[in-house]
């Protein structure tokens, strides 16, 4: 099933090939950047959608392209949507055909875990050319992110671009994701009537690679390697080797290379509770939304807490393999913690919580998570046979406003 709409990529296709054959130049800026970006879109198309299986067939021309001014950033009203890379880590239907703002399904049976971290796509046009970047470390995904990801939508495409591998490089231990990997997708279209009715991507480059680069040489990667129309980050944004740049810096740079650059505040945490996390975590956060602080909530089992960085119920995965499998019986179902793909809250009960089991199936349950299980139970007593034949391999869990 193809996961695009066809009449929008036969329109685009349409358009682009009548502008080639007229020999017209883009002396527009802004059209320049659109159509790049609108060329990136098909291509992602056409390899996840797999479209020339069915015998279908596009001609692309060579476009003559030129530079009068400085690329500014298009209007909300001109900006298209976006649809996702593709259907990696997919735990969520990526498909919508809805009007705008309806959000698109948010679950779907079907899940994988292969990664796919592209930063080049093959015909070498960057995967976010055109865009706009927010810049940050995306773990929590948070209301702070999400603020990121709206002023990006209101100046073009919206994408979030954060640093893989970082824990290899510095020798960090393995710490459990707050959201799957498998998972993000769906939080990301959540954001879809916050950002424009356009659903962030995300753009993930190698830590590795980009480790000893200065301010300026980062900058200078975004603007003629990766060919991005702008950047948003928060007001305590580093970058550049050993964070020698600042949000300041940032705006000079973007300036020099012709890029917009937007310099946000930060999304301020005025939860009454939160002066023990404040403590904990030290002066470092200065107060704002944080990926630690989600953490910190997470540690001490406030979910409502949670509940309030986030800007949605924590929603926990699990996984069962050829080793680690879920156990069943009339009101129970029990999964090792080694099936978790995210980060679960500290041991206790947790009353209020949903367990999903598909766009249909949403039991109201209680979890018991000790040391070594995650136990979820319910008053419905044909759980067995909802689980039909003891081979679900996914179980998702949301937890409600309650603490341990």
């Amino acid at each position: 099933m193809a996961c695009c709409d066809w009449n929008v990529l036969k329109e685009s296709v349409s358009g682009l090939n009548e502008k080639a054959e007229s020999g017209r130049r883009f002396e527009d800026a802004e059209e320049y950047a659109m159509v790049l970006f609108c060329v990136n879109r098909i291509s992602h198309h056409f390899r996840d959608c797999e479209l020339l299986h069915f015998g279908v067939g596009f001609r692309f021309h060579s476009f003559h392209l030129s530079f009068p001014r400085s690329l500014k950033p298009c209007l909300p009203g001109n900006a298209i949507s976006v649809t996702n890379r593709s259907n990696e880590n997919k735990c969520y239907s990526s498909k919508y055909s809805g009007g705008a703002g309806e959000i698109p399904l948010l679950f779907d049976s079907s899940f994988s875990q292969q990664e796919d971290d592209r930063e080049i796509i093959s015909d070498g046009i960057s995967a976010v050319a055109g865009g706009i970047v927010a810049l940050g470390k995306f773990d929590a995904l948070h209301i702070g992110h999400r603020e990121l990801a709206i002023q990006a939508s209101r100046a073009g495409p919206p994408f979030l671009l954060s640093f893989v591998g970082m824990a290899k490089v510095f020798g960090w231990e393995h710490r459990a994701p707050i959201v799957a990997k498998c998972d993000r997708k769906r939080v990301l279209s959540s954001w879809f009537p916050y950002c424009g009715n356009m659903v962030p991507e995300e753009f993930e480059i190698e830590f590795s690679s980009v480790r000893h680069l200065s301010p300026r040489q980062f900058v200078e990667k975004l603007a003629k390697e990766l060919r991005v129309r702008g950047v948003v980050a928060g007001e305590n944004y580093r970058f550049g080797y050993k964070a020698a740049g600042d949000a300041s810096e940032l705006q000079k740079l973007c300036e020099e290379y012709e890029m917009e650059a937007y310099i946000i505040k930060s999304v301020m945490d005025k939860n009454q509770y939160s002066t023990n996390i404040n403590s904990s975590i030290g002066s470092k956060e200065r107060g704002q939304v944080s990926s630690t602080r989600v953490r910190e909530a997470l540690a001490v089992g406030d979910m409502r807490y949670v509940s309030e960085l986030l800007g949605r119920q924590h929603r926990l995965v699990l996984m069962a393999t050829d080793r680690e499998t879920f156990s069943f019986s009339q009101y129970k179902v029990s999964a090792p913690k080694s099936c978790l793909l995210n980060l679960a809250p500290k041991e206790g009960l947790y009353e209020k919580c949903s367990l999903l089991l598909g766009q249909e199936n949403v039991m109201l349950c209680r979890v018991i998570i000790d040391s070594k299980f995650v136990h979820i139970e319910t008053d419905y007593g044909g759980s067995s046979d909802i689980f039909g034949t003891h081979d679900l391999q996914y179980l998702l869990i949301e937890f409600g406003d309650s603490s341990t």
